[in-house]
């Protein structure tokens, strides 16, 4: 069932307001086990309980980018929390309405929902999870949906998808179900795969690119057989070409860091709009991957769940004149 979250409609404008400065922050801490969010912060900070209370109410507290007043808020491992030098003006948890930018939004498809999982159709754009310099994510969104359905509902991260990528993005809103899935997520994780648009026509129509990939000192991943790296494994396979570019189905057996987009680029097949790894055309507007299937075990039931995102139309239309 696909449905629309609640900020697809924006008729109205200044409800909500952006920050025209991103907020300074005094401490950033992350969770290491569940918690509830005065506990945690009473074990992290050198101060009273009262003190801690006040940061709370004085809507200093983020966790994962959302100002959080609740002080048995749940946390869950690798969750971040930040204390805000000054008060933010509102809290997506406690909000009546939705929070709304100045700029249109583009519409959060919900992909599927049950009492333990959600899963979004993350548009190309936006983050996964906030960072130092955008506060605007998937979680965020999420997580202003889930508060509505009471005070303790709350997305959990089990996974993130590049800022460019669209596609499946999975949330746990139990945090049990979170941690058992968070720790077994590679062996009940049975596919993840991508669609990419890459450059050029592939000699192999159907391979598996196995590598080590590393940073470099710009923050620049690279493909090497240098063995201390981290090991990357993907699969790929040729649906449609023309002169200029392919279209390839992915699937990936490892989830690192810009993974698909690096080992393309080491064989001299960029994914199209890859400014970053050095291919700067491009035909789509936008970068040519998409996350378009997830394919879990439930870590309890044992029963298999598939959640799909569509191709996005623009990727086959390029290759119309092939058929």
């Amino acid at each position: 069932m696909q449905r629309k979250l609640f900020d697809k409609k924006q008729k109205e404008r200044g409800q909500g307001r952006v920050e025209s400065r991103p907020p300074a922050f005094v401490a950033t801490y992350k969770v290491n086990r569940s918690d509830e969010l005065l506990e945690f912060l009473l074990k992290k900070r050198n101060d009273s309980r009262n003190n801690v209370k006040n940061l709370l109410t004085r809507k200093l507290v983020l966790v994962n980018g959302s100002v959080v007043t609740q002080y048995n808020f749940p946390l869950a491992k690798d969750d971040e929390v930040k204390i805000s030098k000054t008060p933010l003006k509102q809290s997506p948890v406690a909000a009546k309405r939705p929070i709304l930018s100045e700029q249109k939004r583009v519409p959060l498809k919900i992909l599927y929902e049950d009492e333990e999982f959600i899963a979004v159709d993350k548009p190309v754009g936006l983050l996964s999870v906030e960072s130092d310099k955008e506060s605007d994510c998937a979680f965020k969104r999420v997580m202003e949906y889930l508060s509505r359905q009471g005070k303790n509902a709350r997305p959990y991260i089990l996974h993130r998808i590049d800022k460019e990528t669209s596609g499946v993005l999975l949330f746990a809103k139990d945090i049990k179900i979170h941690s058992k899935l968070k720790m077994r997520w590679n062996e009940l994780v049975k596919t993840r795969e991508y669609y990419a648009v890459a450059e050029g026509v592939f000699e192999k129509k159907q391979d598996t690119l196995v590598s080590y990939l590393k940073e470099n000192a710009n923050n620049l991943i690279y493909a090497t057989n240098d063995p201390t790296g981290q090991k990357a494994i993907t699969h790929y396979e040729v649906i449609a070409e023309n002169a200029a570019y392919s279209l390839l189905k992915v699937q990936i057996d490892t989830g690192r860091k810009n993974q698909i987009r690096v080992q393309l680029h080491s064989i001299g097949h960029a994914v199209v709009g890859d400014e970053k790894y050095g291919f700067e055309k491009n035909p789509l507007d936008r970068l040519g991957l998409h996350a378009s299937k997830l394919e879990f075990i439930h870590p309890d039931s044992g029963e298999p769940l598939c959640v799909s995102a569509p191709v996005p139309p623009t990727f086959r239309a390029l290759f119309k004149k092939t058929r």
